[in-house]
């Protein structure tokens, strides 16, 4: 079972992206997803969760600019980002608590330039 990412890259200040976020291997009946990030020389922050029936919760600093989804039948979560700041710079992780185990992407990075 591993988490891989995509979707990061380079944008302007005030540009959109989009992370996936896909469930590989035999894993099923997920309920939490979360988007984490990491900045140079900070810790790990939660950035936003879903929960299986589709509830959402964002760290302040992105409400409104970031919206968090998913689909269960292709086991994959989504992070919209939109209006990005060059503060957004940071390696984004996917993490996935499943059957005991805490599940984390490899990390994409996103940067925004000024």
């Amino acid at each position: 079972v591993q988490l891989v990412e995509s979707g990061g890259g380079l944008v302007q200040a005030g540009g959109s992206l989009r992370l996936s976020c896909a469930a590989s291997g035999t894993i099923f009946g997920i309920n939490v997803m979360r988007w984490y990030r990491q900045a140079p020389g900070k810790q790990r922050e939660l950035v936003a969760g879903i929960t299986g029936t589709g509830s959402t919760d964002y760290t302040d600093s992105v409400k409104g600019r970031f919206i968090i989804s998913r689909d269960n039948g292709k086991k994959t979560v989504y992070l919209q980002m939109n209006s990005l700041k060059p503060e957004d710079t940071a390696v984004y992780y996917c993490n996935v608590p499943w059957a005991g185990l805490d599940l984390w992407g490899q990390g994409t990075q996103v940067t925004v330039s000024s």
